[in-house]
């Protein structure tokens, strides 16, 4: 389907949270909003200052089941209406969290308001979404899950549950520029990251594991392409992969390294006509990852556009200085080329609320990375280190599919102590990426961050780290795929 050329109206989003960040202070400043209340049932009492009530808790976010992870069998007709309409959800749970966000001065004059205006439409809209999937898919011949039905109402989370592990967040207390104790939820536009999401690393204890020990068979060769750090802002806040044909269905921007042809509305044929930024002219593949910004007050370009400042991903783009991109063999195996076209998530967007079973972006120091690896924190780094995110993509394949529904099921990771494929999976080369940041190192004081810096994310997510993810799609020519499979069963070191 060709790109909607009409003129597109400001979504509600981008209305509600603009509001919110109105409330938001400059200056690295908090929205702050003590709305008590537990998860599901909101009372009324005033918000504010000194009338905390510390045995309450304030609202942080809509929390809904991810309908799409559960998508495993959707015929090739069905796909790319199940995708919009997928989308479609996303959209609807930022629209609602957006509207949390601008209306705790509602909330705490009505005990029903997020039942009732936010929660319980919310709720009504996933319902007819889903249905309409089911639709698509029994009209496609397939089969459809009426279990996932039950997937329609959505929760609301508080400060103190809101972490990927669904633990503490030290109450999720605050501190605005006026000396207030609040609950807000941190961040420059209101929505995180908050001091619990931070760490200082030399005091965390070493938690690297080893790698499993290398069989007779093993493929032990690398092969290295440099793509650049994306020096020429190729940016922008689809999501190919997930959301086709969807403008902004990422909801947060996407630094792109490799292919340069690569939005909502690109397929195959683009990849090969896209041009690369890698080296290697055969490396038409895209690599693409949520930017990092430091949250110190300033803005960036997209401050007023979807899936930058209107959805909450406040405050200035930081280029990494180094983009590492490596692939590497098997401990137990020889491995095949990786097929043409074939796509990989790793990590979960949605970690905040579906937990951390997806989870896989690492978070660490230079100087510390072969001691400590982060999931759930952001590291604070001594001077003169850097903060490094880094990924180890799935390393085995189905052998048929260059996707799948939920795009997870077409491949997987190996077992972690004998670096073996689950049966009926390949061990293809393993994708893995290490982007190093300049940041400034944020400030814990007193329960409260300033200068914080967290990766780009869904608005209601909050800005955990563990949402971190990364995105991939195999595109080579010249022989490309077979001369890296080569190079590693060989065991060689080829760039």
């Amino acid at each position: 389907m060709g790109r909607n050329t009409r003129k597109r109206r400001t979504p509600p989003v981008a209305k509600a949270i603009a509001a919110a960040a109105a409330l938001a202070l400059g200056g690295g400043g908090l929205l702050w909003a003590n709305f008590h209340a537990s998860a599901h049932e909101p009372d009324q009492r005033a918000w504010g200052g000194d009338r905390t009530k510390a045995a309450t808790a304030q609202v942080a976010t809509v929390s809904c089941p991810d309908v799409g992870q559960r998508l495993t069998n959707v015929p090739d007709a069905a796909r790319q209406g199940v995708a919009r309409e997928l989308a479609g959800l996303d959209r609807q749970i930022a629209e609602a969290y957006a509207r949390l966000a601008a209306t705790r001065d509602a909330q705490a004059k009505d005990p029903g308001f997020v039942r009732n205006a936010i929660v319980g439409p919310l709720g009504e809209k996933r319902a007819a979404t889903i249905d309409r999937i089911r639709i698509g898919i029994q009209r496609a011949g397939g089969s459809f899950d009426n279990a996932l039905a039950q997937l329609a109402p959505c929760t609301t989370r508080s400060t103190d549950r809101t972490d990927a592990g669904g633990g503490q967040q030290n109450g999720g207390q605050q501190q605005d520029n006026g000396g207030r104790q609040g609950g807000g939820i941190g961040g420059q536009a209101g929505n995180g990251p908050v001091a619990a999401d931070f760490v200082d690393i030399t005091k965390v204890a070493p938690n690297v594991q080893g790698r499993p020990r290398r069989t007779a068979n093993a493929s032990t060769g690398t092969f290295t392409t440099r793509c650049g750090v994306n020096a020429n802002k190729n940016h922008n806040t689809d999501n190919v992969i997930v959301a086709p044909g969807v403008t902004n269905g990422a909801h947060h921007l996407h630094d792109y390294v490799g292919n340069q042809k690569v939005d909502a509305f690109a397929g195959d044929r683009t990849f090969l006509q896209g041009g690369t930024s890698c080296e290697n002219p055969g490396d038409l593949s895209s690599y693409y990852w949520p930017v990092v910004r430091v949250q110190d007050g300033t803005r960036d370009f997209d401050q007023n556009a979807d899936g930058g400042g209107k959805e909450g991903n406040a405050g200035r783009i930081l280029t990494p200085v180094q983009a590492e991109i490596k692939y590497v063999g098997s401990p137990a195996a020889k491995v095949v080329a990786m097929p043409r076209f074939l796509r990989i998530i790793t990590g979960d967007a949605k970690t905040t609320t579906n937990g951390l079973a997806n989870a896989n972006a690492h978070w660490s120091c230079t100087g510390f990375e072969n001691r400590v690896q982060l999931t759930e924190r952001y590291p604070v780094c001594p001077q003169g280190s850097k903060v490094v995110r880094s990924f180890a993509f799935q390393s085995c394949w189905d052998g048929r599919n260059t996707d799948s529904a939920n795009h997870r099921t077409h491949v997987a990771f190996a077992d972690p102590a004998s670096g073996v494929c689950p049966n009926g999976f390949k061990a293809i080369p393993q994708l893995t990426m290490r982007l190093v940041y300049a940041v400034p190192p944020p400030v814990i004081r007193n329960g409260r961050v300033q200068n914080a810096y967290a990766v780009d994310g869904f608005p209601e997510q909050l800005h955990k780290p563990a949402t971190d993810h990364d995105d991939f799609i195999s595109v080579t020519r010249n022989g490309l795929a077979g001369r890296i499979a080569d190079c590693l069963n060989r065991g060689r070191n080829c760039a």
